[in-house]
């Protein structure tokens, strides 16, 4: 592989700029030599107005203030970077990467998975359908703000599930935007189609596996700033026990395994490893019953009561309500061409879209705004609590 590269000789699987298909031929999104194809799409997400809230969604660990321990923000850069490295050494397109892990959590709503379990709950109650993050981002980039992005970066986003691990990911061809459509319809009625859903290129799939590479051992770190539990508390397997390590020897042997593939693979005894690593998060992070157990008895019924009250407002008409001001009225001080204008959308969904792009404190200010009187107050964990600043 070495050679190949230095001669210029290297299998050649890249998604090619010239054949990102777009909503709307536009002039504007055509690529050049110097600005191409893709590099268009991750200027777009990079400008997005909720580009910006990912700085202060939770990642895994909610109500604490400390600098150290990751949001979004932090996360979607992990991918990236984790993702253009094993991208450029299998000679796939970085641009494309990019943008796909850029865009693929921002349609996440506060409060983790945890706000996204909480949210799939009431959505489904109310319209039968359900909500599922990366499906949001899509709707972000595509519906919310019609950008124009290329199919290649929205199916990349459409599935980007991070909480499924393969030992092998194989691209799933798409050709058009009605066939890309029909997959999300379907989706939103059917959780196992819905976890199954895979992306288009090589590049989506790299993605895939980054986005597990870059929380698997973070989260550990971040449990251990939080004094959660220590690092040391996690087995060392053969993929290592410390963020550093998962992070180099998963890369390695994805690089190793896939060049020159149609597909992106690990070896049965680092995918195993994997396994293992993720099965001890879960254990002893993800299903810590004192951690879920703050958010249920307060952003639980926080959302419950938000949703109802922003669905009511919707369908009274009443513009001084923030489902008014400060989403509707937002979104429509971005111009851009639409289909249908957004106004139109169905109520739930109008819903779905505000409560989906809240960062935690706007949906504690806006709850309290609007529920004054109400029992349920969520506490942050200050940085001197528990008498330790470290």
């Amino acid at each position: 592989m070495e050679s190949e590269k230095q001669t210029g000789t290297f299998v050649r699987l890249a998604c090619d700029d010239r054949l990102a298909l777009r909503r709307e031929k536009v002039q504007r999104d055509g690529g050049t030599i110097w600005r191409p194809s893709y590099v268009h799409d991750v200027d777009k997400i990079l400008h997005c107005p909720y580009y910006n809230r990912y700085s202060d969604k939770t990642q895994v660990f909610s109500l604490i203030r400390n600098d150290d321990v990751t949001r979004r923000g932090l996360h979607v850069q992990l991918v990236s970077r984790i993702a253009r490295t094993i991208g450029q050494a299998l000679n796939l397109n970085v641009n494309l990467i990019e943008a796909i892990a850029l865009g693929h959590d921002i349609g996440h709503p506060p409060f983790a998975h945890t706000g996204e379990a909480y949210l799939d709950e009431l959505y489904c109650e109310h319209t039968g359908r359900h909500f599922y993050h990366n499906l949001q981002s899509v709707r972000v980039l595509d519906a919310v703000y019609p950008f124009n992005l290329s199919l290649q970066t929205l199916s990349g986003i459409a599935g980007h599930n991070g909480e499924v691990e393969r030992a092998q990911y194989c691209p799933a061809p798409m050709e058009t935007f009605e066939d890309f459509d029909r997959m999300l319809e379907r989706a939103a009625v059917d959780p196992v189609f819905a976890a199954g859903i895979q992306p288009s290129t090589l590049e989506g799939s790299v993605v895939q596996i980054s986005d597990i590479i870059a929380y698997l051992g973070k989260d550990r770190q971040d449990a251990a700033r939080v004094k959660l539990l220590d690092e040391s508390a996690f087995s060392d397997g053969d993929i290592g026990a410390y963020n550093a390590e998962i992070i180099n020897n998963l890369m390695v042997n994805i690089i190793e395994n896939s060049y020159g593939q149609p597909s992106i693979r690990l070896d049965q005894r680092h995918f195993a490893a994997l396994q293992a690593a993720k099965r001890e998060n879960y254990a002893l992070i993800y299903e810590n019953a004192a951690t879920r157990a703050r958010l249920d008895v307060t952003v639980k019924p926080m959302m419950r009561e938000l949703y109802g009250q922003l669905l009511d407002d919707l369908r009274a008409g009443n513009r001084r309500s923030p489902v008014f001001t400060h989403h509707l009225g937002y979104v429509a001080r971005s111009h851009y061409r639409r289909r249908v204008p957004y106004e139109n959308t169905e109520p739930n969904q109008l819903v779905v879209d505000y409560l989906a792009s809240m960062t935690d404190d706007y949906f504690i200010d806006l709850h309290r705004y609007l529920f004054p009187n109400s029992a349920y107050r969520v506490e942050y964990q200050g940085y001197f609590d528990g008498g330790s600043h470290v």
